[in-house]
C-alpha cells in the first residue's frame, strides 16, 4: 500500500510556509517532505509537526534553500572540502525533525571527477547517517541545467559503487513519477536492458520512493 507525503515546498504554496503544515493535515496526509527546510528554525518546524501529527519523511541535502543558491553540491570537486560540515548540519535538522531519509542532491557538475566526489561524499554521509536512509534521484536538465546526475544509468553506476561497502538500505534511488507512468518499471527496464546487454551483473536490488509530479496527482 503506497503511502503519499506531501511536499510543502511545492504544494499550499498559497500559504506562508509554516501554515501549510496545518493544510497538509487537513487534506489527509499523514507525513510531509520539505526540500529546504534551512531557513526556517527546527524547533518551529517541529512544533508544527507535533500539532497536526505529521511524520517529516524526507529533505533535501546539503543546503543552502531552494531559491538562495546550488541546489545542491555532492559531485562538485570544487566543494568537496565544504560538503562535510554542510552534511553534518543536515544531520542535526534531520534529527531535529525526525526526519526519515535525506535526498543527497548531486549540483552541477560533469566528468569522471564529478562521479568520483559524488560517491565519496555519499559514502562518506552514509557512515554517518546511522538509521537515516539517504536517496538520490535522477533529474532532468531541462528543469536543472547542468546537473550531474541526470539519468538512471548514472544513477545505478554510483549505487553499484556505493553497494561494495555499504548496505544497500543505506542508499536508494528516489523517482519522480507521472500520473500515468511507473517510475520502479522504467528502472526495472533500464536494469533488465543493462543485463541483458552483457553488462556486468547488478550487485543488489534497488529499494526505491516514488514521487507523484504534479499536485493533482495525490
Amino acid at each position: 500500500m503506497p503511502r503519499f507525503a506531501a511536499n510543502l515546498t511545492m504544494l499550499f504554496r498559497e500559504l506562508p510556509f509554516l501554515e501549510r503544515f496545518e493544510a497538509a493535515s487537513i487534506a489527509g496526509f499523514k507525513g510531509v517532505e520539505v526540500l529546504f527546510p534551512y531557513d526556517d528554525a527546527a524547533s518551529e518546524i517541529t512544533n508544527r509537526l507535533r500539532a497536526w501529527g505529521l511524520k517529516m519523511v524526507l529533505i533535501n541535502a546539503p543546503p543552502p534553500n531552494w531559491a538562495g543558491g546550488a541546489r545542491g553540491f555532492a559531485a562538485v570537486p570544487e566543494e568537496a572540502g565544504r560538503f562535510p560540515g554542510a552534511f553534518r548540519r543536515v544531520l542535526r535538522y534531520a534529527g531535529a525533525l525526525g526526519a526519515e531519509m535525506v535526498h543527497v542532491m548531486a549540483g552541477a557538475a560533469e566528468g569522471s571527477e564529478a562521479l568520483g566526489t559524488y560517491i565519496d561524499n555519499l559514502r562518506a554521509a552514509a557512515e554517518q547517517a546511522g538509521k537515516l536512509r539517504l536517496t538520490i534521484e535522477p533529474i532532468n536538465r531541462h528543469d536543472m541545467p547542468g546537473y550531474f546526475l541526470a539519468d538512471y544509468d548514472l544513477a545505478l553506476e554510483v549505487l553499484d559503487n556505493i553497494y561494495l561497502q555499504l548496505s544497500p538500505e543505506r542508499v536508494r534511488i528516489s523517482s519522480d513519477s507521472d500520473p500515468g507512468g511507473d517510475a520502479c518499471t522504467c528502472v526495472g527496464l533500464r536494469t533488465s536492458d543493462r543485463q541483458a546487454a552483457g553488462g556486468r551483473p547488478l550487485l543488489a536490488p534497488r529499494p526505491m520512493q516514488v514521487h507523484a509530479s504534479r499536485p493533482g496527482s495525490v
